[in-house]
């Protein structure tokens, strides 16, 4: 199954996916809640977030998944605010305690199985510094989730990414 987080309009995310089965949409049209940085998805409710909306399971939810597939608009060199908060609100996907992986020490997985992740960001400038930091930023975040595969791509529109998403 894939998940994909994006900040695109639904009938626009609809074009570029054509048809699709074994996946996931979070999208902005459903209300979320910032992350609090209470960390009760580590300590009160492991795996769960506290805040009970839409995203209170995004950790079990990105277990059950081989993929996620981040569609967002490069802003800064970095994710919308919509992907970033539902990054954040998925901080329950790892576990508490540390680990040292490639020579830094990072959170230990709460889950056995890894994950690839991708990345889409669009935008009609994006430089070659925000290109890097985005880059580096998915490799990083990779590297949190330990993923075993990441891939990023940049495009100045959205529908530049049909027939490459799925």
């Amino acid at each position: 199954m894939k998940l994909i987080i994006n900040d695109l309009q639904e009938e626009v995310l609809f074009k570029l996916l054509g048809k699709h089965e074994n996946v996931i949409i979070l999208s902005e049209n459903t209300p979320i809640h910032h992350c609090i940085g209470c960390f009760g998805c580590w300590v009160k409710t492991p795996a769960y977030c506290i805040i009970q909306d839409s995203f209170a399971s995004m950790g079990p939810q990105i277990a059950a998944c081989d993929e996620i597939i981040l569609i967002s608009k490069c802003t800064y060199g970095g994710y919308s605010p919509f992907v970033k908060n539902v990054l954040d609100r998925s901080i329950g996907y790892i576990h508490p305690d540390f680990t040292i992986r490639k020579g830094e020490m990072h959170h230990k997985s709460r889950y056995p199985e890894q994950i690839s992740m991708t990345a889409h960001f669009y935008g009609e400038d994006i430089t070659p510094e925000e290109k890097s930091t985005a880059s580096h930023l998915v490799e990083a975040n990779g590297l949190n989730l330990n993923t075993k595969k990441n891939q990023v791509f940049f495009y100045k529109q959205p529908e530049e990414m049909k027939g490459r998403i799925l």
